[in-house]
């Protein structure tokens, strides 16, 4: 089917500048994260970083950047971090939610907020992962120190922009979310590695053949079950009353609203990763002492008993920020009072109260499922490295749930233009 509809898409011109404008953005990303930044020892700072960290998600999603200090180390990371704060102040602040519904306008100055945002988050961070990193930086000498520091902050920033520009640039011209596609495309550009380093530790001998199976149906079964759970909906029937209108009869119609069982997405895997991130970045800057210690030992994601804790602790945020997210983007009281305004019921329901109870309760419980499953994903590395012993291997349920997503929203997005340009002789 997604072949069919490849080729059924490079038939046609339009989708065929598109798809190749979107590959080319492709190459362009792939080139810049191999460009590194000057002053870097990347050897120690191999060793600083280590593995088993949540620093292997975000090198992850970079394609390696952020291990290898390169240009793109940060990713998009900070824009999307700009894009959930700005969504999160639309529900808080009235001025801003006034703003999201004026149209087109709106948009772009909410859009054009966020680039300031991104603009700082970038800075700031990369100016932590610098001070985090100093030890591994070759300074020429005193005097350059802090003049060091700024330029490897300001062209980790400049990295981090243009990756923005690339985005929204394929957004424009390309197929697809063009955020959603460079994390995409970094984490897949990690599976020739992956596969690379797996072949040669079976060859050696540290690898048997039935970690590897046992490797393929975990990652057959994530993948089926990201599916099952990111197409997976409740559909909530509703009713429209009949209206007469002159003499016409409007109305009498069925239909539902659907939920989600993952309505927030992997926004909550992010805000988790983000916040226990925090101690293990003040853990690079001050690498000899019992705090960092500390860190290294019970907040790794190492497959060892010492990391019980922390996986727990992962869990509980990410099933918080679940619950949490999703109350903010979804509103119970406004879908049903959009209901009642225009003649809609739930049958068996009065409109008003009841009905938005009705749909915080089947809401509630749904969500209960999304935030699990996200849990569930989120920790599954280091089960996988304690029930296969690949320790050289990271496995990320979450790198699994984005491509998956991301793949799936591409797809539907190229089967629509394909068939909005098959219909488009009956407009004729």
């Amino acid at each position: 089917m997604i072949l069919d509809s490849l080729q059924n898409a490079w038939k046609v011109a339009d989708l065929r500048k598109k798809v190749g404008f979107t590959l080319l953005m492709f190459l362009i990303y792939r080139i810049g994260a191999h460009i590194p930044i000057p002053f870097v020892d990347h050897a120690l700072l191999k060793k600083m970083i280590g593995s088993g960290s949540v620093f292997d998600f975000l090198d992850t999603i970079s394609g390696g950047s952020f291990k290898n200090m390169t240009v793109f180390a940060l990713n998009i990371m900070p824009y999307v971090t700009a894009s959930i704060i700005l969504q999160l102040l639309t529900v808080v602040i009235p001025a801003l939610e006034r703003l999201s519904k004026e149209g087109d306008y709106g948009r772009k100055k909410i859009t054009q907020y966020t680039r300031y945002g991104t603009v700082i988050l970038g800075f700031v961070q990369g100016f932590g992962l610098t001070l985090g990193i100093r030890s591994a930086l070759l300074i020429p000498s005193e005097a350059w120190r802090w003049p060091t520091y700024l330029m490897v902050a300001i062209v980790l920033t400049a990295g981090t922009v243009f990756l923005m520009w690339l985005g929204e640039a394929i957004t424009e011209k390309g197929i697809g979310n063009g955020i959603s596609l460079i994390i995409f495309a970094g984490i897949v550009s990690r599976v020739p590695n992956g596969l690379k380093s797996l072949y040669s530790l079976a060859l050696v001998g540290e690898v048997s053949i039935f970690s590897i199976v046992g490797l393929v149906i975990i990652a057959a079964l994530v993948i089926a079950g990201v599916i099952y759970i990111q197409e997976g909906q409740r559909k909530i029937n509703v009713q429209y009353a009949k209206r007469v209108v002159g003499r016409r009869v409007y109305g009498g119609q069925s239909s539902h609203i659907p939920l989600k069982v993952n309505q927030a997405g992997v926004i909550p895997i992010i805000f988790g990763i983000s916040l226990l991130a925090f101690p293990q970045t003040i853990a690079t800057w001050v690498p000899n002492s019992g705090f960092a210690l500390f860190v290294n030992q019970w907040f790794s994601m190492n497959g060892s008993l010492t990391s019980i804790p922390y996986l727990i602790l992962y869990g509980i945020l990410i099933l918080f920020f679940t619950f949490f997210y999703t109350a903010v983007t979804f509103n119970p009281v406004d879908v049903a009072d959009n209901l009642k305004k225009y003649g809609g019921f739930i049958p068996g329901l009065r409109p008003g109260r009841p009905t938005s109870d009705y749909i915080s309760k089947v809401l509630n419980r749904i969500t209960l499922v999304g935030g699990l499953f996200l849990a569930v994903i989120a920790v599954l590395p280091s089960l996988v490295i304690g029930l296969t012993g690949l320790k050289n291997i990271y496995f990320g349920g979450t790198s699994l749930l984005i491509v998956v997503g991301v793949a799936l929203d591409t797809m539907k997005q190229l089967e629509s233009q394909l068939m909005m340009r098959n219909y488009q002789g009956f407009m004729k």
